[in-house]
């Protein structure tokens, strides 16, 4: 689906591009036919509450940062927000949790800095969108959680993001609680264990008795646990055990990939994520579970992150190019009142 806006104001002015997660936010303000602004930071998630993502506490944190980048000394034109007439958002939660987004941003939007246009969009599909862009293909975005977004520019597929309880199988928590599964095996004397990661988890957390006390009450759990992942990549190269953590985690990656990838052509698959800096130990059976499970689709480098994505979005969208399927959970471009414009 294309976005026509032939003739649209937005497509000379400003934009304003947004990535929320589990980090905080990381903004960016930039002219649709010139420069962006270096991107700001903050390190604080937006909170959620019975709504979802909280509308209130995104603009909190929002309008300060914006308003920031356009003090700073060194801010040109990309960081003047006087009139933005475009703005994306890239959420992490959006499809489950953004009802509240929906519903306020685009006035609160237009109120603070004049935008006319607002696209709200999965972390998911602003991580595919700098991966890839406008092509077919998947994007298995892996970090703490793993999800796996793939569009043949008719419409999204999703697998897995269902949390560390549920899935997010193959991602950070899920290598590093299998990491510390081997090392409390070697700890018992059972089969499956493993002395390396014994050895790594007793460094990194002490005496492995303490170890549920120190997990299970924790709200950071997920986080708790992805730390652990490095530590299973450490050990690969020669414990058996940890690189048979990996191999299970690139089967688990490659097994969303193939539930997400179109099925006709040669579509495009990339990796984007922090897990994926554990390097070889892990990109390398991911490649091959890759080629044997989708011989039909070509492995590219990732040209850019998130942000990136939300920055891509924007241009199209303020230039009328926008070919990116639209919905009303994974992607939707609102007017201020809060409707789906009709192009």
């Amino acid at each position: 689906m294309t976005v026509p806006r032939e003739g649209s104001p937005d497509a000379g002015g400003r934009f304003l591009a947004v990535d929320s997660g589990g980090s905080g936010l990381r903004v960016v303000v930039g002219e649709v036919g010139g420069r962006t602004s270096d991107p700001l930071s903050s390190g604080e998630p937006v909170r959620t509450g019975a709504r979802g993502i909280d509308p209130g506490h995104f603009m909190e944190q929002l309008v300060p940062m914006v308003r920031a980048l356009a003090e700073k000394p060194e801010a040109s034109k990309a960081s003047d927000v006087s009139e933005v007439g475009t703005a994306v958002i890239g959420a992490a939660g959006l499809a489950t949790l953004g009802d509240g987004l929906r519903a306020e941003l685009p006035g609160a939007l237009a109120r603070e800095f004049g935008v006319r246009t607002v696209t709200l969009a999965a972390d998911a599909v602003t991580a595919y969108a700098g991966a890839l862009g406008a092509r077919p293909g998947a994007v298995i975005a892996a970090g703490t959680g793993l999800i796996a977004i793939g569009t043949d520019l008719t419409g999204w597929r999703r697998a897995d993001g269902w949390g560390h309880l549920l899935g997010d199988c193959g991602g950070g928590a899920w290598i590093g609680r299998a990491g510390l599964e081997a090392a409390l095996r070697a700890y018992d004397g059972r089969d499956g264990g493993s002395a390396a990661l014994l050895s790594c988890a007793e460094e990194q957390f002490g005496a492995m008795a303490g170890l549920p006390g120190q997990l299970y009450p924790r709200s950071d759990r997920p986080a708790l646990l992805a730390a652990f992942a490095p530590r299973v990549a450490e050990c690969a190269a020669v414990d058996p055990v940890a690189a048979g953590i990996l191999r299970a985690a690139a089967g688990h990656m490659a097994e969303s990939a193939v539930a997400v990838c179109p099925v006709t052509g040669e579509p495009h698959v990339a990796l984007t994520g922090g897990l994926f800096k554990m390097g070889e130990p892990l990109l390398v059976p991911l490649h091959e579970e890759l080629a044997k499970r989708l011989p039909h689709a070509r492995v590219v480098p990732a040209e850019g992150d998130p942000l990136d994505g939300a920055v891509r979005i924007a241009r199209d969208l303020a230039a009328g190019a926008l070919a990116l399927p639209c919905d009303d959970v994974m992607l939707s471009v609102l007017s201020p009142n809060g409707q789906g414009d009709r192009f």
